[in-house]
């Protein structure tokens, strides 16, 4: 079965080729950060015009890439939630009216499922069940998953999650936007033990997080050492992802000694942090169990999660044509695939 998904959520247009028997065919995507830059952040309406001009550009250059038509679509997957309300309708709308004009049916997936289940496209492919750490922008949860919609809430931010609080604290040093990404760069050349930040609920004796004190912390930093130079700027950087990457790492920890699980997944943008992965690495050899993680360009919301998704979730197929989205959609409430 050969399934086109899009991704249309936020601010990055995907689009993807999954093939049930070959695995990933192709993928593409378009990304709003230089039109956001310009405004420190998201603008809702202009990520929904981008999506419209972008999306069937994206769609037949997929198509080509792959050498495959439209009419060799057995199914389309789109992203209906969660996220931005007008850049959800875009890709709804166009799967459905794709869907409709062909006489196939679409899947509605759930963003975070994409997230969490595209460790599965790397190689090797972590196998059932694990322990999740989901940590995209808006997002940071801890998950046992026994299978595709079989989740476990174990832990999760009760305020700003760990890409939040990147991109914030890169934006109050000034750092551009999108700033988690500079941050993690400056960081590297910083010295982590000039400054030290804290560690909030690291000692809490469950898998809650909180990030928000964290980035209050860095606010007074600033605040204490302005005017910021780059060598304290880099030092900031430096100590507030050592900070962020502790919390994550024992957390994750616990929840594998919780569950007796051996196996570790890390899905979500910030997956792609070199020494979040470096520090997982070393945890994973002295403790013994596994850890996977994405490919490296599918760490950021794209298309080739929401058509992998899509594909594991045929069964719930529907006939095109009514269909809604859901800006704010548990994780929990998905039935399983059995």
């Amino acid at each position: 079965m050969l399934v086109l998904g899009i991704e249309s959520s936020c601010d990055e247009t995907g689009v993807a080729l999954y093939d049930t028997e070959a695995g990933l065919l192709a993928h593409h995507l378009h990304s709003q950060i230089a039109m956001h830059a310009e405004y420190g952040g998201v603008v809702p309406e202009l990520a929904s015009r981008d999506h419209i001009r972008r999306v069937l550009p994206l769609t037949q250059a997929t198509l080509d890439e792959a050498g495959r038509q439209l009419t060799d679509i057995d199914a389309i997957a789109y992203t209906a939630g969660p996220g931005l309300a007008g850049a959800l309708l875009v890709g709804a709308s166009v799967a459905n009216a794709l869907a409709f004009a062909l006489g196939k049916p679409t899947i509605a997936v759930h963003h975070l499922e994409g997230h969490l289940l595209s460790p599965l496209l790397a190689d090797p492919a972590p196998s059932f069940p694990f322990v999740a750490l989901l940590v995209s922008g808006g997002h940071t949860q801890l998950m046992a998953v026994h299978g595709v919609g079989h989740y476990e809430l174990l832990g999760e931010t009760v305020d700003d999650a760990a890409g939040e609080a990147f991109d914030k604290s890169a934006k109050l040093l000034g750092l551009g936007y999108p700033g988690g990404p500079a941050l993690s760069k400056l960081a590297d050349q910083g010295d982590a033990t000039r400054f030290k930040l804290p560690r909030p609920m690291l000692h809490s004796g469950d898998l809650e997080m909180s990030f928000s004190g964290l980035k209050t912390a860095v606010l007074n930093l600033v605040k204490e050492q302005s005017p910021l130079n780059e060598t304290t700027t880099a030092d900031i950087c430096a100590a507030f992802q050592e900070a962020i990457v502790e919390v994550l790492v024992k957390k994750s920890l616990a929840a594998l000694k919780q569950t007796g699980l051996k196996r570790l997944v890390i899905a979500g943008g910030v997956g792609a942090n070199r020494q979040l992965r470096a520090a997982l690495d070393d945890a994973a050899r002295k403790r013994r169990f596994e850890v996977f993680y994405p490919p490296l360009s599918l760490c950021t919301d794209n298309g080739a999660m929401i058509a992998h998704a899509g594909a594991k979730r045929l069964a719930f197929a529907q006939a095109a044509g009514s269909f809604s989205i859901q800006p704010r959609w548990d994780l929990a409430s998905l039935p399983a695939v059995e």
